[in-house]
């Protein structure tokens, strides 16, 4: 039966499988803060040595991941070196000013992925009078990058500058699985170059709530302070980790589908009168495209595409955002393209 509902608005769109379901309920939990929950324990366990780290915390969200990663590495007045186009300057209420303390120093890379020369440039001198670079922040995939994906090359080449400029490094993986399907390359290989790193259990991994930070055993120790001080300890949490671990098992792979769709649609969307795509290189599952030419704004056209049973989101005046993923069928994408047809003014 089709989805009565086309949601193409995001990858945390997804909602757990019946197999994903079975797997929660049949969970061994405990206190996870007294770490009493076995299920936790073996997916800490797990995304440490697939991340290449030594220790890992469950934790609410990413955004919780990285708000941690940035008060544990940095002290209030430090900056953080990230792309202009990046989760933590977007997207995160103003949160690294708020519970970390720290500025933000925005690189413009194109598709948001910056180059080693960029991020020596953008070190500063040692001075009193200016704000210490204290970390360098890298997002695989680059969300606002249409989808990008960092070549593992150029990731140890941004970290080995950091590093030379007395930096630490923090990966926000987000999207890293997506990377991972589509460059071959695997995660450990991405993310043992940094001090910190992480991924989210719910976009393209299909889980309902939840995201595994690591780092150091050290950083970890840390980092559950102030999972603790933030309201993030979730007591029986084997659940959603009994969801993370399916999805480790089952859903990765898969991220290939979510690929082959968002390219689909792209083509689609191509062919279309007025429809112009920001970028014609779709390497994962996000696709962004231009409307004034079909007559709309990004905010009218996302709502007369609601009214008609599809959902995107606007990104700018006349930008428009769609995410292939799980709850997405090759059919959902012809049939959102056929919706997008109708919608020229």
């Amino acid at each position: 039966m089709p989805n009565a509902f086309l949601d193409f608005y995001s990858d945390t769109k997804t909602r757990p499988t019946p197999a994903m379901r079975a797997a929660m309920m049949a969970a061994e939990v405990g206190d996870e803060q007294k770490n009493e929950d076995p299920t936790v324990t073996r997916l800490c366990e797990r995304v440490a040595e697939m991340l290449g780290q030594e220790d890992a915390v469950l934790l609410p969200s990413g955004t919780m991941c990285n708000e941690i990663a940035l008060a544990v590495h940095c002290r209030p007045g430090d900056e953080v070196i990230c792309d202009q186009s990046s989760h933590i300057i977007n997207s995160e209420g103003g949160g690294p000013a708020a519970l970390a303390g720290v500025m933000l120093k925005g690189l413009n890379g194109p598709r948001g992925i910056f180059s080693e020369a960029d991020v020596t440039a953008a070190i500063r001198p040692d001075s009193r009078y200016m704000p210490r670079s204290r970390l360098l922040c890298v997002e695989q995939t680059s969300n606002f990058g249409g989808g990008s994906v960092w070549p593992v090359e150029t990731v140890r080449q941004v970290v080995a500058a950091a590093r030379a400029g007395g930096l630490s490094a923090h990966l926000d993986g987000a999207r890293l699985f997506n990377a991972v399907v589509a460059s071959g390359v695997s995660a450990r290989d991405y993310a043992e170059n940094f001090d910190s790193a992480w991924i989210d259990l719910t976009k393209g991994l299909g889980g309902p709530v939840g995201a595994v930070l690591a780092g150091s055993r050290d950083f970890i120790q840390e980092a559950w302070r102030l999972k603790q001080r933030m309201g993030g300890a979730m007591r029986q949490s084997g659940f959603l980790a009994a969801a993370g671990l399916y999805a480790l098992d089952h859903h990765v792979e898969r991220l290939a589908e979510d690929h082959a769709n968002a390219r689909a649609l792209a083509t689609g969307l191509a062919q279309l009168p007025g429809i112009r795509l920001a970028d014609d290189r779709i390497e994962t599952n996000i696709v962004f495209f231009d409307v004034s030419g079909a007559g709309y704004s990004a905010v009218d056209f996302v709502t007369a595409a609601k009214a008609k049973g599809l959902g995107a989101g606007a990104f700018g005046p006349t930008i428009v955002r769609m995410i292939t993923h799980l709850d997405v069928t090759a059919d959902d994408v012809r049939r959102a393209v056929e919706i997008i047809a109708s919608l020229r003014r």
